[in-house]
């Protein structure tokens, strides 16, 4: 037999299997062309009825409800570098107030755990979870952990998360994330935020291949799932569960909510939930302008789309890495969860599973096609380029069932690149749009990769959830490190305060003090020093001031609740901008939280430790013995010192506690449980904090009375300097 024969007959053998391939892609292409078309004529439906009478949400209205407790739960394991920036980010950039972090790490992981202290000790409200047993167990496992820590702060803090919201170390959030879940709490139990990814170099088609799939999955496919099945799929990030939820999901697994045998634990839940009938939603909700600071700039993209409140992260970027977390995707998603989920008597439940199960036949499909593509397009270049060449593609063309599916193939693979095109566009623009094209090919040959690994594992295993949880590398967008300088630092650094004198201070330094309020105390640096230097650490300016020479007029034009829930005090008001004092750094969410009661740009100075609680005390609470200047006054009289003088007063003004950091100081309150009373607490006159705190069980009436008696204690300027006198 010559060659050209058994080229011949290989080419044959080519046709049949490429007609096979064919209809393989006919019956995926058209249905994707299937939900395509639901999604367009329901968006233009939408759009010219509903949104044309109703119009779409206002944006403010994320700010008319009240906050309800929120729970932010982070799996890290080997996160070093990632997951206290990712907490740190967190903590200064979101726009709400009622929420705690809780970071699940590792005994055996102490460098990750070193990097959530960090930020722990900056941040009250984000808390360190060490897990049970040593890692790596699995996200699942991680999670559980979480809830049973979160479960007992409630205890602590006397409070019930309305939300328990699921993140991952790399991801960065958008400010109003917590906003959106607040406004749909406790009506909705599955909340999903779209993902979307960072793009790196432009010619990086391993990272930027998830970007495309992210883009066309949560602009278009999920919208659909919802509209049609009311089920969505957890993305394991951006997902927020209601305490309904997470009650029933420790009711069915005895205390443990999450699988800890799952590899997909996110997308597992989506389905539990919606056989128990609860409300499960996909939220595209555009915020206002100046809140869409994760927006891309880029020519072409959406005015909408493109300021989503949405979750973005960095995914792998190289091949290895992206084949390892699609493979984990695929055992779990496909392998066990045709072992978990069972086809349902709901066909539009059927169907989403049919096309979350079918990538395993459609991605080596895909792979395969291409591959016999590119062959056919080597034998037609030969055709071309070589006269009275044979033609051999003549055993294709003349088939009259393989030019039906070459041509509806090449339809639906049309249609295929241009809606990736109008998706990837609208979020990212035109120049990612268009490279988005060429890099369906190489996420072909990622999906296929991660098929066969898939499949090796679990025949390897026998049994899809025998297979150990491959954790994916994380990296996190660069930002600016503003972790605090330590105070004692930059008061060297400004030389007042020796290195050694430094040193003998922080080994006496009592344990429930400060140690700014311990130098003060101690004469080892002065008030106004110690003030600049929390204003260096702050990142804001130090400011004189006098609380008792602020006009009438200009108190009872700044609420007393927020002078007493943010302690700070009015210094000064124009048309459109609103000073304020403080005794420490205010954070950006309160700073936005004055603004919007206000209706003014509030900015902050940082003032002398003492004097913005006693301009509350003597404006708000009426207590006229906070106006030391008489006592100064006497003191002088009597033939004390200026030097003397000022001492004292130092030593008097950091006395100045409010309840609440006494009950700190003391070790009575965590200072996170603290933060969360002082946001229970509504500010009535007709109950003070005190009694409050006694009320809801966070203190006892003797530990109560104690504190209340070393404040009265501290408060009386008089006696700090009639000891002075007499000694």
């Amino acid at each position: 037999m010559s060659f050209l024969d058994g080229f011949l007959i290989y080419l044959y053998g080519l046709k049949y299997i490429t007609l096979v391939l064919m209809i393989g892609l006919f019956i995926f292409g058209f249905d994707d062309l299937l939900l395509d078309g639901y999604y367009w004529v329901r968006r233009f439906y939408r759009k010219l009825t509903i949104y044309r009478r109703n119009g779409h949400v206002d944006p403010n209205q994320l700010f008319a409800k009240k906050e309800q407790p929120l729970a932010i739960m982070v799996p890290a394991w080997q996160e070093v570098g990632v997951i206290g920036k990712m907490a740190e980010l967190a903590a200064k950039t979101l726009d709400y107030e009622n929420y705690q972090i809780f970071v699940g790490t590792y005994p055996n992981d102490p460098q990750t755990q070193a990097d959530v202290d960090a930020v722990c000790a900056q941040y009250s409200n984000v808390h360190k979870v060490v897990c049970a047993r040593p890692g790596p167990t699995s996200k699942a496992d991680c999670l559980n952990n979480v809830v049973a820590s979160i479960v007992a702060f409630e205890e602590k803090a006397k409070i019930t998360f309305e939300g328990f919201i699921l993140h991952d170390a790399e991801d960065i959030l958008s400010p109003m994330e917590l906003r959106l879940f607040n406004y749909l709490l406790p009506s909705k139990d599955l909340i999903q935020l779209p993902v979307y990814p960072y793009a790196r170099k432009w010619y990086q088609f391993t990272p930027a291949h998830y970007l495309d799939e992210f883009a066309e999955t949560h602009g278009k496919d999920v919208v659909v799932r919802e509209a049609l099945a009311g089920q969505v799929p957890s993305a394991g990030v951006g997902t927020c569960f209601s305490r309904k939820a997470i009650l029933k999901l420790l009711k069915e697994g005895d205390g443990l909510p999450f699988d800890v045998q799952s590899l997909t634990e996110d997308y597992d839940i989506g389905f539990r939930l919606k056989q128990w009938g609860m409300n499960e939603i996909f939220v595209q909700f555009p915020a206002m302008p100046k809140e869409a600071i994760l927006k891309e700039s880029a020519f072409g993209i959406g005015d909408r789309a493109s300021r989503y409140i949405c979750v973005r992260e960095y995914f792998p970027a190289t091949y290895s890495t992206a084949v390892r977390q699609k493979s984990r995707w695929i055992i779990g998603i496909v392998f066990q969860g045709m072992k978990n989920h069972s086809w349902s008597n709901d066909w539009k439940i059927n169907y989403f599973l049919w096309r979350d199960r079918r990538g395993v036949i459609s991605n080596t499909i895909a792979f395969l096609a291409t591959l016999i593509f590119m062959h056919l397009l080597m034998i037609a270049g030969y055709q071309f380029f070589f006269q009275d060449s044979y033609q051999f593609l003549s055993i294709f063309n003349n088939d009259p069932v393989v030019r039906f599916f070459i041509f509806a193939n090449a339809f639906f693979f049309l249609n295929r690149m241009t809606q990736r095109f109008i998706f990837v566009t609208q979020y990212y623009g035109l120049f990612q749009g268009f490279l988005s094209l060429p890099r369906v090919v190489w996420g072909n040959v990622i999906n296929f990769a991660a098929n066969m690994r898939a499949v090796k594992q679990v025949i390897a295993q026998g049994d899809p959830r025998r297979v150990a949880w491959d954790k994916t590398t994380h990296d996190f967008p660069v930002i600016d490190d503003n972790r605090r300088t330590p105070l004692g630092q930059i008061l060297m650094e400004q030389g007042n305060i020796s290195e050694e004198r430094l040193e003998q201070a922080l080994l006496h330094l009592p344990p429930n003090m400060r140690l700014g309020a311990f130098l003060i105390r101690e004469g080892y640096a002065s008030n106004i020093d110690v003030s600049k230097a929390i204003a260096k650490q702050a990142g804001a300016e130090f400011e004189a001031f006098d609380p008792f020479s602020v006009e009438s007029k200009l108190i009872t034009s700044f609420p007393s609740t927020l002078a007493l829930k943010y302690m700070v005090f009015p210094i000064s008001k124009t048309k459109d901008k609103l000073l304020l004092a403080a005794e420490s750094q205010v954070s950006p969410v309160a700073l936005a939280a004055i603004q919007r009661q206000t209706g003014k740009f509030v900015s902050y100075r940082i003032v002398e430790q003492g004097l913005v609680t006693l301009g509350i005390r003597y404006h708000y609470m009426k207590d006229t013995s906070a106006d030391y200047r008489p006592v100064l006054e006497n003191a002088v009289a009597t033939g004390m010192t200026a030097e003397q003088t000022k001492l004292n007063l130092d030593k008097y003004l950091v006395s100045q506690q409010p309840l609440g950091m006494l009950l700190v100081a003391e070790k009575l309150l965590e200072p996170a449980v603290l933060n969360q009373a002082l946001i229970n607490y509504d500010y009535s006159p007709a109950m003070k904090f005190g009694a409050f705190l006694k009320e809801h069980g966070y203190i006892t009436e003797e530990q109560l009375d104690r504190a209340l008696a070393q404040q009265a204690q501290q408060q009386p300027l008089a006696n700090f300097f009639n000891m002075a006198v007499n000694s």
